[in-house]
């Protein structure tokens, strides 16, 4: 049976990513997807040149829009928050979809390798841990995860120790599961996992396979989602959504244009595999 879900999150005008990556994955599932752009974006920011077009207002108008039509959601999604402004308003309103039984997934993009993107401020990063607060899974990569629990960028990795006091320090500003990516733990790419409710930590290492696409993290955050609402547990939700990403850029490796995504649509079937 299908939930309804929102995805707060931006939406391009050209390329797979956020909106445009995660809609069909989940729609595939079997879910009903609301969408609520966080900015209009011409193109992924890979080409080097993009406008962005920030959407607060839009967001404000229809949040009131649907609250007067009586839409629920079983499930909701944050992505790019664009402004302080935005994060605010976004935590308030996950803070109240939760109180009104929805579950709530957080994926904090805020940077990548060390830094920060573009806009992203102290304050943005303290809305980020509101939203953190109210979240059931939060799914930000390494450099995401350091910037949230406010210790320092490792460049040559950790160990698990370095881990287990990084799920510390994110548990104690209110995160609950945690699946952190994109980490190096051991000199051995990995994610690493924290389950909530059994009080595990897993590492599940990887090879990454080396070539880049933008929105292969929004992929793994809705094929998350997506096993999760199916009633999947933190670990086989996380290995199934690293198995489909590496699966999808497997076969896409030798596109030429790999600034635009990956063109999922053509690959949903590995979903059923």
């Amino acid at each position: 049976m299908g939930k309804q879900v929102l995805l707060i999150n931006d939406m391009p005008g050209y390329g797979k990513v956020a909106l445009s990556a995660m809609i069909p994955v989940l729609s595939h599932m079997g879910h009903h997807i609301y969408n609520l752009p966080t900015a209009l974006v011409s193109n992924t920011l890979d080409y080097g040149k993009f406008d962005i077009l920030e959407t607060t207002d839009y967001m404000v108008n229809t949040i009131h829009v649907w609250k007067e039509l009586g839409f629920s959601f079983d499930a909701v999604s944050t992505g790019f928050i664009v402004s302080e402004r935005q994060a605010k308003i976004t935590a308030e309103f996950c803070r109240t979809q939760k109180e009104n039984g929805s579950m709530i997934f957080a994926d904090p993009i805020m940077g990548d390798e060390g830094t920060l993107y573009n806009g992203i401020t102290d304050r943005t990063i303290s809305y980020m841990r509101e939203i953190v607060k109210v979240s059931d899974y939060i799914v930000p990569n390494y450099t995401e995860a350091v910037y949230l629990a406010g210790t320092q960028y490792q460049k040559n990795g950790i160990d698990e120790a370095g881990a287990d006091a990084l799920i510390g320090q994110l548990r104690s500003i209110g995160a609950k599961s945690i699946v952190i990516t994109s980490a190096l733990i051991n000199q051995q790419e990995a994610v690493i996992v924290y389950d909530s409710v059994k009080k595990e930590r897993h590492i599940l290492p990887f090879t990454s396979i080396p070539v880049r696409f933008p929105g292969t993290g929004d992929i793994f955050s809705a094929v998350f989602m997506g096993n999760i609402l199916e009633g999947n547990g933190i670990v086989e939700s996380t290995r199934k959504s690293m198995d489909i990403v590496k699966c999808m850029i497997q076969k896409n490796k030798d596109n030429r244009d790999k600034f635009k995504g990956i063109p999922l649509e053509s690959f949903l079937g590995v979903l059923d595999e």
